[in-house]
């Protein structure tokens, strides 16, 4: 059975600290005392002017009824209306005072741990899914709305009305008030038995809820990956699966719950039942009159409705609790990389760069870099060449602070950079990557988002360095089109013109680029490759490096291998040397291994999936596109965390069809199969962790993925193996195309 990630629900989970977590919502209405004393003072008066109706009502029995004084009946009915009237409408003020500061509270709360989240870092989003995330802050958020909204003035009301029941009866007759508490206690003990129950399940549930809220999120945002792999009835059941334990968590739950008011309810029978037999006896022995003991009927009933409502408001107060608690957990969450409390204030960057002795982990006792040691003058280009999973885009992911190292230093400026403030460290360093992301919004939003203060003619000056702003033009509404969710109605290659546009808006001193691969047209990346070097004109640049042109430009290219940098030079340089940069060259762009030594092929660890037209998908043939491999970016569209230091792959997929940059998506594939194959882990008795794989967590979330449901790794345990015949019958379909 395939994982399903970090967030698989075994046991049901109980709140770790209830109490905890409702005094810190309590403390969300702290800044609104004077409103709640104002709907204090109006549930009392509407809960005593409520209970006075019966004790009118068995007056009205007793002195008009039966002694036949039809205008007194008909004044003490109108004070009845009356009473009853202005009781709802106090109750209706209290009601519409809750909601606003309800409302206001979560407002509060809900951007309290949204802001959190921004200040989170990068190693806490790998663990978790979006999904969950987007759970907390739409489900959890409302389950506390709704506790707050209605409970408060309910639970004020039902406590009112407890009380003044009981004072009311005691004052009339002390022998039926004690026969009313005989069902008292069985009340109470079925309130908090079921209270406990529910609580748990309600944990249970939106932790699960969250899991289907992530299965979802994460399918439809990999629509393309499933259609491509043919995957439906694959995510159909992975959905089915988590819809399946939500509903037997939901049903379970939602039974104690429902069992509240029935059990009440037959209390509140028996409680009246018991009244009314010694009622009546007393009237008939001279102790009662027909009034009171219709009084203390209504008293009864009225008497159970507050235990009614505190099981209600018990379960609902139970599923606030659990949200809370989940939220909670978020907003505790410490982010991982700090300013330091002496950091330093940085306007701008000449640009040099230095890392010393570098060494990093992603996961403990698997080291990803290894003492690397660099330097870059300002103005310098440092291209970096290396195979999958090298440590390339880690280097610049550890220069953008995204992680902190675990030894050695990275300084610029001669300053490390642990020393400067975070936002100042990122407001000068640029960042181009191959998968995009833009947000919806206009195409002007988007430029500007590099530096929210610019104005439009600089953003239009940008787009027109990035050659964006011709086709920018074209667009339907110009630079103020609309764009999609994740820019899906522009072409892969405009997006990146749009960011680079975005990137040259923002000018920064240092740069980080990530190369376009074959996924766009020779005229769309001529016009990149052109953008590119009009960005990184005068500024000190990093550039994973895919195309020759580019690496001739360089003025150092590192050669990065195992993680570690294994040669160092100009390209004439590294030529000269033939050793692992020249059987690459050789292998790579010029099809020969120069006959005197082993070619290596690289395989690029950024490559996209090539984009499909909505019409179709060539070069797919029968099989529908194992281009979807790029839903495997997962595994490291930066590098990370899958830079392990695995080995260049020999590319021996040459000759397979299906679309541009296939060949490179299968070998990546394998890659991760080699990991496996040389750990022996290619049998469910030959399972093994992430860690004794040597895998980063990611690929916990790959197997969430329509990638990872194709069967060809699987899980036990948490451990995982690799399915040979699987991958053969995968491989075997590949090839035929």
């Amino acid at each position: 059975m395939m994982g399903r990630g970090p967030h698989a629900m075994g046991n049901i989970e109980k709140p770790k600290d209830a109490r905890g977590a409702l005094n810190r919502l309590i403390r969300y209405l702290g800044d609104y005392k004077v409103q709640l004393l104002i709907i204090a003072l109006l549930t009392v008066v509407s809960s005593l002017m409520a209970l006075a109706g019966p004790y009118l009502m068995g007056v009205a029995i007793d002195n008009m009824i039966l002694a036949g004084d039809i205008p007194g009946l008909v004044r003490i009915s109108l004070l009845l209306a009356g009473v009853y009237l202005f009781s709802a409408l106090v109750s209706m003020a209290s009601g519409w005072v809750m909601a606003i500061i309800s409302q206001r509270s979560l407002k509060k709360l809900r951007k309290e741990l949204f802001e959190h989240i921004q200040t989170l870092s990068l190693s806490f989003f790998d663990k978790r899914l979006a999904g969950d995330l987007m759970s907390r802050l739409t489900n959890d958020v409302d389950s506390i709305g709704m506790a707050i909204s209605s409970n408060v003035t309910t639970l004020m009301s039902s406590s009112i009305s407890l009380v003044g029941i009981l004072v009311m009866m005691f004052s009339l007759n002390v022998w039926l008030a004690s026969a009313s508490l005989l069902v008292f206690p069985i009340m109470v003990y079925i309130t908090a038995f079921i209270g406990g129950k529910t609580r748990a399940g309600f944990m249970a549930l939106m932790t699960k809820m969250g899991s289907l809220n992530g299965v979802m999120q994460e399918t439809i945002t990999g629509q393309r990956v499933v259609i491509a792999f043919e995957q439906q009835e694959s995510v159909n059941r992975k959905f089915t699966a988590t819809n399946d334990e939500v509903k037997a968590i939901s049903i379970k739950t939602n039974t104690y719950s429902m069992m509240m008011m029935p059990l009440m309810g037959i209390l509140t029978n028996a409680n009246i039942a018991i009244v009314a037999g010694l009622g009546a006896w007393m009237t008939l022995q001279g102790m009662a009159t027909v009034g009171l003991i219709a009084t203390f009927i209504m008293y009864s009933r009225r008497f159970a409705d507050p235990l009614r409502q505190f099981g209600n408001i018990y379960n609902s107060i139970q599923s606030a609790l659990a949200g809370a608690e989940r939220i909670f957990e978020v907003i505790d969450t410490e982010p991982e990389l700090k300013d330091a409390s002496n950091a330093i204030g940085v306007n701008d960057f000449d640009g040099y760069v230095e890392f010393e002795n570098v060494d990093f982990e992603y996961v403990p006792g698997v080291p990803v870099l290894k003492n690397i040691s660099l330097k870059a003058e300002p103005g310098q280009t440092i291209a970096l060449v290396g195979p999958t999973g090298a440590g390339k885009t880690t280097i610049v992911n550890l220069l953008t602070r995204f992680y902190d190292i675990n030894d050695g230093s990275i300084k610029i400026d001669e300053t490390d950079i642990r020393k400067i403030k975070m936002d100042d460290l990122r407001r000068q360093l640029g960042i181009v990557l191959q998968d995009v992301f833009l947000f919806s919004g206009t195409v002007m939003d988007n430029i500007r988002y590099g530096k929210l203060d610019a104005t439009d003619e600089e953003c239009v000056h940008a787009a027109e360095l990035a050659n964006a702003d011709g086709f920018i033009r074209r667009l339907p509404k110009g630079y103020d089109t609309e764009l999609s969710e994740r820019a899906g109605n522009i072409s892969q290659g405009q997006r990146q013109l749009i960011s680079i546009a975005r990137a040259l808006v923002a000018d920064p001193a240092i740069l980080v680029l990530d190369e376009a691969t074959s996924s766009v047209d020779t005229r769309t990346e001529i016009q990149i490759q052109e953008a590119f070097r009009r960005l990184m004109s005068g500024r000190t640049s990093f550039v994973i490096a895919h195309r020759l042109s580019t690496i001739r430009r360089a003025d150092m290219v590192l050669v990065i291998n195992n993680g570690e940098i294994i040669e160092r030079g100009t390209h004439e340089e590294l030529i000269e040397k033939k050793g692992f940069y020249y059987r690459v060259y050789m292998s790579q762009f010029k099809g020969t291994n120069g006959s005197d030594v082993e070619p290596i092929r690289l395989i690029p660890a950024e490559q996209t999936a090539p984009q499909f037209s909505q019409r179709g998908m060539p070069g797919m043939g029968g099989m529908s596109g194992i281009g979807g491999m790029g839903g495997m970016r997962s595994m490291g569209s930066t590098d990370n965390p899958g830079d392990r230091g695995n080995t260049a792959e020999l590319s021996g997929h040459g000759s397979m069809r299906g679309g541009p940059g296939m060949p490179d998506m299968m070998g990546r594939m394998m890659e991760i199969v080699k990991a496996f194959r040389e750990k022996g882990a290619t049998s469910p008795e030959g399972a093994l962790s992430l860690e004794e794989l040597g895998l980063p967590p990611r690929f916990r979330m790959m197997m969430r993925s329509p990638m990872g449901q194709s069967g060809i790794f699987s899980e036990v345990d948490g451990k995982y193996y690799l399915s040979e015949e699987r991958l053969n019958d995968t491989r075997a379909q590949f090839l035929n195309e």
